[in-house]
């Protein structure tokens, strides 16, 4: 049966998509960008919304029953190359070795993102 974990606090987008999706342990975690709670975006530098939406993921994959520590898959849509070096160095701060599998796509993004992320993880085994 497929789940469509949810909490008042988990960020929402105005577009017909639901945050995440979880079958069995597998959770998939739609594309998460600076946004606030209503979907609204939040336009920043690359860092304010690199951080942003890592931290919309943490909440959307929390919810669902997980942790970034266990992230099999990330895909990660940067709109300027230039930001690569910075995305690479913040990126450390939130996942650390051994890595999830990455995909990272530039000059993707409108004129309204600079950054926007999903995963696939798995969810937390059970105490």
């Amino acid at each position: 049966m497929i789940e469509y974990p949810s909490e008042p606090d988990t960020p929402r987008s105005h577009l017909p998509f639901s945050p995440s999706t979880k079958l069995g342990d597998l959770i998939f975690v739609s594309g998460q960008a600076s946004v606030d709670a209503t979907g609204k975006i939040v336009s920043d530098t690359f860092e304010g919304e690199m951080r942003r939406s890592m931290e919309n993921m943490r909440k959307v994959v929390e919810t669902a029953g997980s942790d970034f520590a266990h992230v099999l898959q990330t895909r990660n849509y940067v709109q300027d190359p230039a930001d690569i070096p910075l995305f690479n160095k913040i990126y450390r701060e939130y996942f650390s070795e051994p890595f999830p599998a990455r995909t990272t796509i530039t000059n993707c993004l409108g004129t309204a993102l600079r950054y926007e992320v999903e995963c696939i993880a798995v969810a937390k085994p059970k105490a």
